[in-house]
């Protein structure tokens, strides 16, 4: 799959955002989701993808890992070469593999919650090497069940952060399905995603 253009076009509610490879890392997510399949999500690196915005993503079988597929922000000189824009993002996965690591049993389809969306943002501060896609993958096993969604915004880098760091801002969605989460348990969830991350990735949450 490609995904090039606005993900989220302007409007009354603001300046839009073009797609990137966090929204290729979640559509094969989901799409593995849907028949039961947990991707593991990780930073990889294969053509033609751009180094260091490649993910790679995995299911854990019986026998050990295994190499489903890649998500990420393709190489510049691919996305000139087929008359891409340039930073087109990109996914593939495996589909008989992921039916394969599927299990027996029907996925059951979890109810639509009526109660309201909380929001929360988590900016985290983490040194420059490590992989974005490292930090997202903590900040979404820290949200826990509650989370709709986690999506990278911005990546921030500057002086005041200090030499070789930047910064990772996400955007939480936060739901329960039979209650309106205090601002107390939407605290909780940010609290546990710092923790997360500082024991996966050695962030720190930014000031």
């Amino acid at each position: 799959g490609v995904l090039a253009g606005q993900r989220v076009p302007d409007g009354v509610w603001g300046a839009g955002r073009p797609s990137d490879w966090a929204d290729a890392v979640e559509a094969v997510r989901q799409a593995a989701c849907t028949v039961g399949v947990a991707l593991t999500v990780r930073a990889g690196a294969a053509a033609p993808w751009h180094p260091g915005r490649c993910a790679e993503l995995v299911v854990r079988t019986d026998s050990g890992e295994q190499l489903v597929g890649h998500a990420g922000e393709l190489h510049p000189k691919a996305c000139e070469a087929l008359e891409l824009p340039p930073r087109t993002v990109a996914f593939e996965l495996d589909l008989d593999a992921v039916l394969a690591a599927s299990p027996a049993d029907p996925v059951q389809v979890a109810p639509v919650s009526t109660f309201p969306l909380a929001k929360e943002d988590v900016a985290l501060v983490v040194d420059a090497a490590v992989p974005a896609v490292d930090v997202l993958a903590a900040v979404r096993e820290g949200a826990g069940e509650l989370a709709e969604e986690v999506r990278l915004f911005d990546v921030f880098t500057g002086d005041q952060l200090g030499a070789g760091k930047k910064s990772l801002a996400f955007a939480l969605r936060l739901r329960a399905a039979d209650r309106t989460l205090t601002a107390e348990e939407t605290a909780a969830v940010r609290d546990q995603i710092v923790s997360l991350a500082a024991k996966r990735v050695g962030a720190e949450l930014r000031s």
